[in-house]
């Protein structure tokens, strides 16, 4: 149901249910938050891509599951840590159906797109650092059909890559935005030939895998962490944040760099 492929630094997690379209049910979400506490975990990892296998990414959460809840089974069913601990928000916000979309990890994922990310799936490749989709890939809140609403951070992703009007047609309307949409308003990053999705992700992986990592997660985390301060709070965290990897890192870096490594952008020895 749930695979991890390791190459390296790099981990390729699959979610694999064909015969659902990859939906996600309380058994999927769990290995999915299991693999990806793992990668966290595991200093030997430094990206993660999520792929699903059949062509399709993900079909959103399962309803035939859903239908057949009730208000106490509705979080019962799913045997997730109620406590999110390191990676989370804690006890105040329950468990996330899909899995890992409540996760806050300080390694980079990368979403391979291939086939329909609709509903709960476009949620969890929203909640990837970035994109890259196949050109028949598409995004959509399929799930306003059926009165199921966005609660594995759609609402609060979406707006932030794509502005709040964009966000708002996308999930009020409910409608399909193919890839060579995504790619014009911001919604992913890549867009591939079919098949390709995964290679793709996969050597991004291995590029952001190369560089010195306590830099790189620093940079990451102060993107991610800015939100909702003002410029000069904003500020303060990058430096204090940026400051362990200019000491670890960066000073080491610089050496190596004056003494003629990687001159003119050369990326190839670093």
């Amino acid at each position: 149901m749930v695979r991890i492929e390791k190459s390296g630094a790099v981990w390729t997690v699959i979610h694999a249910r064909p015969e659902a379209r990859n939906a996600i049910n309380p058994e999927c979400g769990a290995a999915l938050y299991d693999a990806f506490v793992a990668f966290e975990q595991d200093e030997n990892a430094s990206v993660a891509v999520l792929w699903g296998d059949g062509g399709t990414f993900c079909a959103g959460w399962d309803l035939k599951h859903a239908a057949l809840l009730d208000d106490v089974a509705l979080f019962d069913a799913h045997n997730l840590p109620r406590d999110g601990g390191a990676y989370g928000n804690g006890t105040d916000v329950p468990p996330a159906f899909l899995g890992p979309t409540r996760l806050e990890l300080n390694k980079p994922v990368i979403a391979a797109v291939a086939g329909a990310a609709v509903a709960g799936g476009m949620e969890l490749a929203l909640w990837c650092d970035f994109r890259v989709m196949e050109e028949s890939a598409y995004f959509g809140v399929y799930c306003r059909r059926w009165g199921v609403p966005l609660i594995d951070g759609g609402t609060v992703r979406l707006p932030r890559l794509v502005g709040q009007g964009r966000a708002l047609d996308i999930i009020l309307t409910g409608r399909k935005v193919p890839a060579s949409e995504c790619i014009n308003i911001g919604l992913c990053e890549y867009v591939v030939e079919e098949g390709h999705s995964r290679a793709k992700a996969e050597a991004l992986a291995h590029q952001i895998a190369q560089f010195p990592q306590i830099c790189m997660r620093a940079d990451r985390r102060s993107v991610l962490k800015q939100h909702g301060l003002s410029l000069r709070d904003a500020l303060v965290q990058e430096w204090y944040g940026g400051r362990e990897a200019l000491l670890h890192e960066g000073i080491a870096g610089a050496r190596r760099f004056a003494e003629g490594t990687g001159r003119h952008g050369d990326f190839e020895q670093i």
